[in-house]
C-alpha cells in the first residue's frame, strides 16, 4: 500500500533520500526548516520525497524532490509532482516552482508533462552553489532550468498562504 503524507516533526528526516536530489548537505540544511517535507511511504518504508518551500508571497517552490534508486522509472516521481502540485493549490498558492539542473534531462520532460514551463535558466547557478562539480548523464551540471506552474483557483489576495 502507498500513501503519501507529511513527515511529522519528531520523525527522522530521510536524508538518504534528500542526498539523491541535492548532492550537498549544508545546503539541504538551509532550507529544510522552512519547507513542508512530504513523504511517499510504501509498506511502511518512506521510499520518495518532497519539500515545498514558500518563496514570495502566493509562491511555493518544490525542492529536493526524490525517489528511492531501486524503486526509480515506475512513476512514483510524476506521483510525486502531481501531489505536490495538488498540496500546493489546498494550501492556497497561486504559483508553483521548480528549478533543475541542465543535465537532468528526465526531469525537465518529467515537469513539463506535469505541466510546468520553463521560464529561464540561471546561468551558473550548480557552479556559484556547490563546492564539487555535479555530473549526470554524463554532462556537466552547471545552469538551472527554471520552471513555473500557475495554480488556477480562486485566491483572495487577504488570505495568505501557510504552510
Amino acid at each position: 500500500m502507498e500513501i503519501i503524507r507529511e513527515l511529522k516533526p519528531k520523525e527522522p528526516k530521510p536524508f538518504e533520500l534528500f542526498l539523491l536530489a541535492d548532492p550537498d548537505l549544508d545546503v539541504i540544511h538551509s532550507y529544510l526548516d522552512h519547507s513542508k517535507c512530504m513523504v511517499l511511504e510504501q509498506n511502511n518504508e518512506i521510499i520518495g520525497t518532497y519539500l515545498l518551500l514558500p518563496t514570495r508571497p502566493h509562491t511555493v517552490e518544490l525542492v529536493n524532490i526524490a525517489i528511492k534508486e531501486s524503486k526509480q522509472g515506475k512513476g512514483y516521481g510524476k506521483k510525486l509532482v502531481k501531489h505536490a502540485v495538488d498540496k500546493a493549490r489546498e494550501l492556497g498558492y497561486k504559483i508553483i516552482e521548480v528549478g533543475t539542473g541542465n543535465s537532468s534531462i528526465q526531469q525537465i520532460g518529467l515537469y513539463q508533462k506535469c505541466g510546468f514551463e520553463i521560464t529561464g535558466i540561471d546561468k551558473g547557478f550548480f557552479t556559484r552553489h556547490y563546492k564539487d562539480p555535479i555530473y549526470e548523464n554524463g554532462i556537466r551540471c552547471k545552469d538551472m532550468v527554471r520552471m513555473k506552474q500557475e495554480l488556477y483557483h480562486c485566491f483572495s489576495d487577504s488570505k495568505e498562504a501557510n504552510l
